[in-house]
Parts: structure tokens; C-alpha cells; sequence
């Protein structure tokens, strides 16, 4: 307690004895005649005192905003003009009592490795409601945001710029094409987030202060009229150097007869006056006050690692000398030797931090503007900005994220990144271009990483090599159980074959869906339709109808193996026999075609029917994959349990096209038929599909109706084609409309045009036509956001999954591959397929004999 006294009464002390010492220095001064100027010095003081509080609160009581444009964003002279005018009537708001420099406005343009280059409008809380609406439309979202408040980094460097000229030069017209931001967003698109790097470069502005103007007018026109009086006086000097006695002088009059006669020119000096001022052309963008404000930039840049910063600034500094003109932008400070002396030093430090924390405007001699000379800065970026791709806009590839990797995308500093796009984001991709430049690898590497992700994928390779290629990158435990091969390219007897019947009813399917699946598949491949081929697609629908219903017979009576294939269709409508069994079992109202309306057709009309089930059982391949009664083929399975199915066409030739087809079709039955499954419960399954020209025809729609009706119930469509434009209208509208990833290779001018046509204003078809191998153009969609088009690398298997490898379990892979798609010797399943009409016709016997209806042959003969 003492303690405490004493160091109270030393404190009261010492405050005495200070304020004695002042107190007799204010006499001494007062008594020495210095009364007035103290007076007058502790006015100033107290006033400056009491304009630095009120200009803190002031700037204590701000509203941010951030302006977010749209990837279409464009904008005019117009627009900016207005923009400025609403910045400089918001920079002049605030409570009556705001001291002049305290009425700005903070225009902040930010990048931190995390956002390309944000936009941000610093102004006082009152103007909240002007800034809200911008000139600029819908197309640019003005969004409150709180203030910035940045973590500490190790290295920051400073730096003021201002306008270097003459008074009323003018910084250069930047046109907006492209944007005036495009150096800056250069300067700073190789920023890391890791390395802790920023950068900021803030455009202060406030309304033109009038006995401001009128001082820098006056002297501006001052200092034009001394320049004319000095001209004056220098023209005047040297004519009379001209009369006087010089050397030269004598020269010229002994080299002149007129000289020589004595009788010497006259001459008349005049003394030269000086020339007028044109008030206009003095203060150039001066002499009008509408649209002129005082501007200040400071930038700052930092980083926690030694060097960026600065070399940062460095080029921050090059990016505004784009506005370069009769006047320019030119950092304050000076450099002696090495070492640049400027707001990094003390004592200007202290002044820099001030402005830049609180938004006080002191601006340089220079720091006098037009709204038009600041247009590029006035704006977010535009649709003609390229802006950089951060990992905020689309992640880099790694295994295990459940990604999917697009593409590699060559960085600012000439890293290359793996781009990748969310399995939940990539609904539905077309590409497009030049057979061999890339797009099945692509799509290779695309389908395994799903493959990795553990999600459920169908792969339909015409050309038959591709799993070659994949086996080793697939051939893990967590995938192994997960895989199925149907490979239709063997040749030998004892190679491996699955099997699959289009018309198996052992999983309880509706009726009239697998009917309406297997017509609309040949309708589609062989170009039936109601104009072109009526007949035929009621015959063949009614065959299908019958055997459909056989089939779901023989499961209900639980002997599967007895179902029928397409290939008993030639049966049902050439043998009177097995048509009489089989119609026999069908209900009275399906009799009635059969025994009214069949017997009356033309025999020429069944061959139209039946040819193409001639070409199919000739391959002794397809007879096999398609005779046999019950399926190891089920894309429905394929689809729940998350399968990885593989498909090997023998080719693209007529009858595969006819295979394909049906494979598609089935697709489509089986992601309709999950309505049955609660939406969570629906497991997302890729379907990837080359040489779409091959299955798309007039006279169906099977692809268009993928896209448009199966995200719902989780299913993907990825699709490649060399020529869009080939495609139907309605195929080709309905995969770009819907198309999460649009991209294309190099190629003709007519094919490219079909996908840059979805890009207006960036890229044109010269761009690309003439591309490297292996480089795609391609946009995204992320989050509901286009990003790109992008000029990115295609992803090769090796170098994406090589550490995943395992080259020495592919042998084990295709076992299971096999087992999983229950196949069989290609001679077992043949001779299977070959045997099963009698099978059908063994099980109708049976089911007529039970139900006491003899067979007659001749009876729908």
C-alpha cells in the first residue's frame, strides 16, 4: 500500500514540475513579443487536432462491397462514365462534419493465389445505398463483404504512384478490348497461397476540391506565361547577338557587295513578343471541373518468402504502364545505387501505413484525373480479361478426392497443373476433333480414376485395344471384384465369352419396356420409322411382344434357360409351327394380330425383318453373345452394385452398329427403370460411347433422351465423335445444351465451328484447327460456373496412374473380369446358342401339352 502511495505522489509531481516548465516558457514568450505566434500556432495545432479525429471516425464508419461480374460481363464507355460519376458523388457522402480528406472512396484490387483478382469499393456507410446498383446491370452482383483483415506476412514491400507530366497531360486511352486489367491480372496470376504471396493495388479517389482546382489552374497558367516570357527573352537575345559585332557578323558583311559599296543595310529590331496563352490548351484536362477527381495509388505486396514481394512490385509496376501517355503512372521515390529510397523508409513509412489503414486522401502534386483515364480501373473484369485458373476454380488432380482429371493446364510461371473437375459436377461430356489426337485416351484416363473412386462405369470401345491399355491400372483389390468383360473381338474356341439376352425377363423387368428397349434399338440402327418402314416395325414389335411374354413364362415356371433369343424371331414369323406355340401362350388380346392381321401380310414383308437377324447370327461371335437365354450381361446390375464394365466390339461396321445400338437402348431402359430406387440409393454410372455418328440416326433419339431424362437417376453420358456437325440437330442440341465439359482437338474449320460456336468471343476455329496432338480446347462446369475454354494437355495413362501399375495381376484381372461377366468358351456358348431354338420349342411343347392345346401347324399359316 505504500508502495503505491509513493509512486502516485512521484507521478503528481513530475506532472507538476512539467506543467510549471510550460507554463514559464509560455510567459517568457508572451513577455519576449512572441504572443501572436503562439496564439496563432496553438490555433493551428488544435484545429489540426480536432481534423485528424474527425477524418478517423470518418473513415472508421465504411461499407465494402465486392463486385462479382458474370463470365459474360461486357461494358461501355457509357457505362464506365456513369460508374465513375456514382464513385465521385459516393466519395463526397458522409455526416456534414467529415474534414475533405476524409471524403474518399477506396477502389481495392486484390489477389492472393486463392481469387484471380477481386474487386472491391471501400466507401463511407451512407453511400451504401448508391453502390448497391451499379450501371452495370445484372451482369455484376454488388455483394457486402466485411473489410480485409490479412494474417501477418514475413516480407512487404510499398509503393505510391503518381501522375508524371505535365498539369493538364492525359494518362493514355486504354481501349476495353482487350481489358485494360489484363497486365495486372497477368502480374499476378502466378501467386501462391502456400507461399503466403498478396497483392493489392488501391485506387483512392475524392471529388475535386474547388480552391484546389482554382490554385493548380492558377499556377498551371502561371507557369505557362513564364515559360512564354522566357521564349520571348531567349528570341530577343539572340537577335541582338545577330546586330552586334561578331565574328560572324564581320564574316557576312566582307562576303556581301552590298557591304563593300559603303552603304550598309538597314535593318529594324523588333523585339519579339511573347506568344498567348490558350487557356484550354494549358490546362488540358484541367480547365473542365465535370468528371475530375484527386486520385491516389498505393500498392503493397507481400509474402512469406524472401524476394516475391518485391519482384511482385516489379511487375505490378511494368502492368501500369500500359496507361502510359502524355502522362504516366511513375512510383514516388529515388533510387541511390542499388537501393530504392521510398514509402519503404521511415520517414515516409509511417505515412504510407496511415493511408493505407484508414483510406486518408493526400495525394501527390500529381494526383489529379478524368473518370475516362481511369476507365480499365473503374470496372471488374471483363469477358475479354483471361483470367488464370486457381485452385479454387478447378482443383488439382489427386487420386483418392473423388476427382476426375481433365486435362494439364499450363500456369502463369510455367507449371503445368492436373486439372480436375468433382464426379458430382461432371454430369454429361462431348468431344469433339481429329481421329488419333487424343480423345479416347482422355476418356481412358477419365474412366479410371472413376474406376479408383469407386463408382460404376460402362466403356463401349469399338476398336477393341482399350483394355489392353487400362488392364494394369485397374488390377487393385478395391477394383478387381468390381470388373466385367465383354470382349466380342476373340476368335478362338477357347477363348472367354460373356453373353447377354436383350430379351431375359429373370430380373422381373416390365414387359413393354424391354420391348420398347430392343424396337427402338434396330428401329434406330436400321432407320425404320412409321414413314419409312411402317410394316416392319409392326411385325418386328409384335415378335418381341410374343417372345417377351414366352420368356416371362419360362421364369415365372422357373426355367430360365428355356427363354428365347432375337434370333427366335425368324422362327416365330417363318415356322408356322413354333409360331403356333408360342402364340398359344399369349393372352387373347395379343392373339388377335396374330390370327387376324398376320396371315394377311405378304411374305415379301418379312425378309426386311429377318435380314438383319441373318447378319447378326452369321458372326459366329455375336450368335454367341446374343443366343444364349440367360444374360451375364445386366447394365441395371452393372449400375447398383457400381461395376466396371468393359465392351469390345468386333468393329463399327453395319451389324456392330446394330450390337451397339441395342446396347445403348438398354442403357436407357435401365437408368429409367431406377425410379424404383429412393434418390440417394441411385450410385452414379458412367457410360462412355465412341463413334457417336454411328449410332445417332433420323429416326431415333436415344442420345438426346440419355441427356435430357437420365441425370436424375445418377447416369453420365460421355460421348466422342470426330464430326459434331454430323450429328442430328436434335442429338448435337441436346448434348451441348447439356454438357458439363465441352471440348475439341484440332480439325476442319466446318466441325470446329460446331463447339466454338458455344464460346462467342474467345476462341474461333483458325484457333484450334490448327493444334498440336494431344492439346484439347475445353470449358467446364463447376459449381454451376463455366470456366474456359482452356487449352490444356491430354492426360496419359502412365503418367497419371504409372505408380498404381500392376502389371503382373492383369492375368488375375481378366479371371475375375470372366467370372464376373459369367463367361464361357467361345465354342461352349455357341454350340449353347446354336441349341436353344429347340430349347423354346421344347418348353412351348410342354406348356401346350399341360394346357390340352394340341399343336396345328397350318392354323396361322
Amino acid at each position: 500500500m505504500e508502495s503505491n502511495l509513493v509512486t502516485a505522489s512521484g507521478t503528481l509531481s513530475l506532472g507538476t514540475s512539467v506543467l510549471t516548465s510550460l507554463a514559464a516558457v509560455a510567459g517568457w514568450m508572451w513577455a519576449n513579443g512572441w504572443g501572436l505566434t503562439m496564439v496563432a500556432g496553438t490555433t493551428l495545432w488544435a484545429w489540426e487536432t480536432v481534423q485528424r479525429r474527425l477524418a478517423a471516425e470518418a473513415l472508421s464508419r465504411r461499407t465494402c462491397l465486392e463486385l462479382v461480374p458474370t463470365p459474360e460481363f461486357e461494358v461501355s464507355p457509357e457505362q464506365i462514365w456513369r460508374q465513375g460519376m456514382q464513385l465521385v458523388r459516393a466519395a463526397g457522402s458522409g455526416p456534414w462534419w467529415t474534414p475533405r480528406r476524409a471524403r474518399s472512396l477506396r477502389v481495392r484490387l486484390r489477389a492472393d493465389g486463392v481469387h484471380p483478382l477481386t474487386y472491391r469499393i471501400e466507401a463511407p456507410q451512407t453511400a451504401y445505398d448508391l453502390l448497391k446498383q451499379t450501371p452495370y446491370g445484372h451482369r455484376v452482383q454488388a455483394t457486402p463483404v466485411p473489410r480485409v483483415d490479412d494474417k501477418r506476412r514475413e516480407h512487404v514491400v510499398r509503393a505510391v504512384f503518381t501522375l508524371h507530366g505535365k498539369p493538364g497531360s492525359k494518362l493514355r486511352e486504354v481501349p476495353l478490348d482487350p481489358d485494360p486489367l489484363q497486365p495486372l491480372i497477368d502480374a499476378v496470376a502466378d501467386l501462391r497461397s502456400e507461399l503466403g504471396d498478396l497483392a493489392e493495388v488501391c485506387v483512392d479517389l475524392s471529388p475535386a476540391s474547388r480552391w484546389h482546382l482554382a490554385v493548380r489552374r492558377f499556377q498551371a497558367m502561371q507557369r505557362a506565361r513564364e515559360q512564354t516570357w522566357r521564349e520571348a527573352q531567349q528570341e530577343a537575345r539572340w537577335l541582338t547577338r545577330e546586330s552586334a559585332d561578331s565574328v560572324p557578323v564581320a564574316l557576312r558583311r566582307l562576303l556581301d557587295p552590298a557591304e563593300w559599296s559603303g552603304h550598309p543595310r538597314g535593318q529594324m529590331l523588333m523585339s519579339p513578343q511573347p506568344r498567348r496563352v490558350e487557356r484550354d490548351v494549358v490546362l488540358g484536362k484541367l480547365a473542365h471541373s465535370s468528371g475530375l477527381v484527386r486520385v491516389q495509388f498505393l500498392v503493397r505486396c507481400a509474402s512469406d518468402k524472401e524476394g516475391r514481394a518485391e519482384s511482385r512490385l516489379t511487375r505490378i509496376g511494368a502492368a501500369l504502364d500500359v496507361y502510359a501517355g502524355a502522362s504516366r503512372l511513375s512510383a514516388l521515390g529515388f533510387a541511390v545505387g542499388p537501393l530504392r529510397i521510398g514509402p519503404d523508409w521511415r520517414p515516409w513509412r509511417g505515412r504510407f501505413d496511415e493511408q493505407w489503414s484508414t483510406g486518408v486522401m493526400r495525394p501527390a502534386r500529381g494526383g489529379w484525373a478524368q473518370i475516362e483515364e481511369l476507365a480499365g480501373l473503374l470496372k471488374p473484369p471483363t469477358v475479354a480479361a483471361r483470367l488464370p485458373v486457381l485452385e479454387t476454380d478447378m482443383p488439382t488432380y489427386v487420386m483418392g478426392k473423388d476427382l476426375l482429371p481433365q486435362g494439364w493446364y499450363r500456369e502463369a510461371d510455367g507449371r503445368e497443373r492436373l486439372l480436375a473437375t468433382h464426379e458430382d459436377d461432371t454430369l454429361f461430356e462431348v468431344q469433339s476433333g481429329k481421329a488419333g489426337w487424343g480423345k479416347t485416351m482422355r476418356a481412358q484416363v477419365h474412366a479410371i480414376a472413376s474406376a479408383h473412386n469407386g463408382r460404376g462405369l460402362a466403356f463401349v470401345d469399338p476398336h477393341g485395344d482399350s483394355f489392353e491399355d487400362v488392364a494394369r491400372y485397374i488390377a487393385h483389390p478395391d477394383i478387381i471384384d468390381r470388373v466385367a468383360l465383354f470382349d466380342l473381338t476373340v476368335r478362338g474356341e477357347q477363348d472367354m465369352l460373356g453373353c447377354w439376352n436383350p430379351l431375359d425377363m429373370s430380373d422381373g423387368q416390365p414387359r413393354h419396356k424391354v420391348t420398347a428397349a430392343v424396337v427402338d434399338a434396330f428401329a434406330g440402327a436400321l432407320g425404320w420409322s412409321d414413314i419409312t418402314a411402317p410394316r416392319a416395325l409392326t411385325i418386328f414389335t409384335k415378335a418381341v411382344e410374343a417372345l417377351v411374354a414366352v420368356n416371362a413364362q419360362a421364369v415365372k415356371a422357373e426355367v430360365p434357360e428355356q427363354q428365347a433369343t432375337i434370333f427366335q424371331v425368324r422362327a416365330l414369323l417363318t415356322d408356322a409351327t413354333f409360331r403356333h406355340l408360342a402364340v398359344a401362350t399369349l393372352d387373347s388380346e395379343a392373339q388377335q394380330w396374330w390370327k387376324g392381321s398376320f396371315p394377311d401380310l405378304p411374305r415379301e414383308a418379312l425378309p426386311t425383318v429377318v435380314n438383319p437377324l441373318e447378319r447378326l447370327g452369321s458372326s459366329p461371335v455375336l450368335r454367341a453373345f446374343l443366343g444364349c437365354p440367360v444374360s451375364g450381361y445386366d447394365i441395371r446390375r452393372a449400375m447398383d452394385e457400381g461395376q466396371v464394365v468393359w465392351i469390345c466390339p468386333s468393329g463399327t461396321g453395319p451389324t456392330d452398329r446394330l450390337l451397339t445400338s441395342l446396347i445403348v437402348h438398354d442403357f436407357l431402359r435401365a437408368g429409367l427403370s431406377r425410379r424404383d430406387l429412393p434418390e440417394r440409393k441411385r450410385r452414379s454410372f458412367r457410360f462412355y460411347l465412341d463413334e457417336l455418328i454411328s449410332l445417332d440416326q433420323e429416326s431415333s433419339t436415344v442420345l438426346a433422351e440419355i441427356t435430357e431424362q437420365l441425370r436424375k437417376f445418377g447416369c453420365r453420358l460421355h460421348g466422342m465423335t470426330q464430326l459434331l456437325h454430323r450429328l442430328t440437330p436434335a442429338t448435337r442440341a441436346a448434348l451441348v445444351q447439356n454438357a458439363s465439359c465441352l471440348s475439341t482437338t484440332a480439325g476442319s474449320v466446318e466441325a470446329i465451328a460446331q463447339v466454338t460456336d458455344q464460346w462467342p468471343d474467345t476462341i474461333t476455329p483458325r484457333d484450334i484447327a490448327g493444334l498440336e496432338r494431344w492439346r484439347h480446347y475445353a470449358s467446364f462446369t463447376i459449381a454451376g460456373k463455366r470456366i474456359g475454354p482452356l487449352l490444356i494437355r491430354g492426360p496419359e495413362l502412365s503418367e497419371v496412374f504409372g505408380k498404381r501399375a500392376e502389371p503382373k495381376k492383369i492375368g488375375a484381372l481378366r479371371k475375375a473380369a470372366h467370372a464376373n461377366a459369367g463367361a464361357l468358351p467361345l465354342a461352349e456358348l455357341t454350340a449353347l446358342a446354336l441349341a436353344q431354338e429347340e430349347r423354346v420349342r421344347t418348353f412351348l411343347t410342354t406348356r401346350s401339352t399341360t394346357d390340352g392345346d394340341a399343336p396345328q401347324g397350318e392354323q396361322y399359316a
